[in-house]
Formats: structure tokens, C-alpha cells, sequence
């Protein structure tokens, strides 16, 4: 699944290209710089590469509707894992996952793709809504 969201990229946060596989990204710290990691896509398959870029906006600006970001830190051996997604009236903890270990993507990803999924079902619905009110004023 793809979002619309843009984020403010720092190029010296993200390297070379502009979207990067999280499971790359969680091996390492998050950079001084970046807030966290933005989805850019959820893929169906947990074997297929989640694409992000890192998001180095800085706090509290909300997140644009549908966007995911994920940071982490290091925590008594492991790493915590906190998830945020964006609506359109404010930025909520969509989950946390507390002392995960190694490529904690696979982990991960079910919620992910599971969430985009139905951000991207609610929005066509509300769209749909809209636009049979429109139909319906006219």
C-alpha cells in the first residue's frame, strides 16, 4: 500500500536514495536528526521489503492522514518500537512493542499492513459518501 504523505527529508539523514528498506534502518540507531522512520510502503507479503525514508520533522508537527511512523530506541537488550499514526485531526500511538530483538520488522508488520489497510478502506468510503451527498445536493 502506498501513502500520499510527503515528509521534509534531511538528504544527509537518508543517504543516497530516498526510500530505504526498514529492515535496513532497524539494524541501526535512529539518527539525531530524524523523529523516526515514515512508511512509504506496506507490502502484503511480511517477506517483501517495507519502504521508508526517515522524517526529519521536528515534533509536534501531527502526521498527514494514513501516514505511519515508527521510532525506536535501545532497551534492556532489545529495542522498544512505537508506531504513530496520523488522522486527520491529530496523531495517535497506534501500538508499541516493547524489547524486540534482531530484524524486528517481521514483528511488526502484520499491524502495519493491517492498519493501512483500513485507513485506505475508510478513506474511499468517506470519499464515497461525499461524493453520493454531493450527487444527492445536486
Amino acid at each position: 500500500m502506498n501513502y500520499r504523505a510527503t515528509a521534509r527529508l534531511s538528504a544527509k539523514a537518508i543517504g543516497p536514495a530516498p526510500y530505504l528498506d526498514l529492515s535496513d534502518l532497524a539494524r541501526r540507531p535512529m539518527p539525531a536528526s530524524a523523529r523516526g522512520a515514515l512508511l512509504r510502503s506496506v507490502p502484503q507479503q511480511p517477506t517483501e521489503p517495507i519502504r521508508a525514508v526517515w522524517d526529519t520533522t521536528q515534533e509536534p508537527e501531527p502526521l498527514r492522514p494514513g501516514s505511519i511512523l515508527l521510532s525506536w530506541k535501545s532497551s534492556r537488550g532489545g529495542v522498544d518500537v512505537t508506531a504513530r499514526l496520523g488522522l486527520a485531526a491529530t496523531t495517535v500511538v497506534l501500538a508499541t512493542w516493547p524489547n524486540l530483538n534482531s530484524d524486528w520488522t517481521r514483528i511488526v508488520h502484520p499491524t502495519l499492513y493491517e492498519v493501512a489497510g483500513l485507513h485506505t478502506a475508510l478513506t474511499i468510503t468517506t470519499d464515497a459518501l461525499h461524493l453520493a451527498n454531493h450527487l444527492a445536493d445536486a
